[in-house]
């Protein structure tokens, strides 16, 4: 009976392929590599938060495809939350040094969930007190909402004493992409810079 290193010899001579020899390229699907080992939660397949296409604070459209080649790290805030926000974006800014020369891997996207407020001269002035090489992404209402529903994440509008001095609610998490723009992580908030760090130079090595 012929065998599989004989059939594959077989197939490839009689298509013209040009095949590696078995155990390397032909069948490297067919590896036993342990699976990576994440500090945040593995989103590895999931079927949402998978792309938008929001305006940032240069007036420019931008999609998930600019970032190929980074991990991308995205998180919805707005620039007056109190503590969430600023505490996310300052260790975000740490991971990016303590990454040394593959800091310029990482993208932080920050997409505002008061976009009332938060016009692009407020969020460019915001992104460049973390690090300038943020971005800052800013929705309609009507993106936001949809934007809300596919990401799974929460924000609400909390009155205040006047009409401008309203907060907003909304998810502390941090969703984390490859460098080929796959959703795989999901951060949660208060985890920490070095984990964060961890997990970024593990998607930076599987690239």
């Amino acid at each position: 009976m012929m065998n599989k290193r004989q059939a594959l010899k077989t197939l490839a001579a009689g298509t013209g392929w040009i095949v590696a020899t078995v155990g390397g390229g032909a069948l490297a699907g067919c590896s036993d590599e342990p699976k990576p080992s994440f500090n945040a939660v593995d989103m590895t397949g999931a079927d949402y938060a998978k792309d938008f296409s929001l305006t940032d604070s240069d007036g420019k459209v931008r999609t998930m495809a600019d970032f190929k080649g980074k991990v991308v790290v995205l998180f919805f805030g707005y620039a007056q939350c109190p503590d969430v926000c600023p505490t996310t974006m300052t260790e975000m800014a740490q991971v990016k040094q303590q990454l040394g020369k593959d800091g310029d891997k990482l993208q932080v996207l920050f997409v505002t969930v008061d976009p009332e407020r938060d016009t692009p001269t407020v969020m460019k002035a915001y992104m460049e007190a973390f690090d300038p090489s943020f971005t800052a992404l800013i929705p309609t209402p009507e993106q936001l909402v949809a934007m809300a529903k596919d990401y799974k994440a929460y924000y609400k509008k909390v009155d205040g004493k006047t009409p401008t001095s309203y907060s907003m609610d909304h998810s502390a998490a941090s969703y984390v992409y490859d460098m080929q723009g796959r959703l795989r992580l999901y951060a949660r908030y208060g985890a920490g810079v070095a984990p964060m760090v961890a997990d970024v130079q593990t998607l930076i090595r599987q690239g």
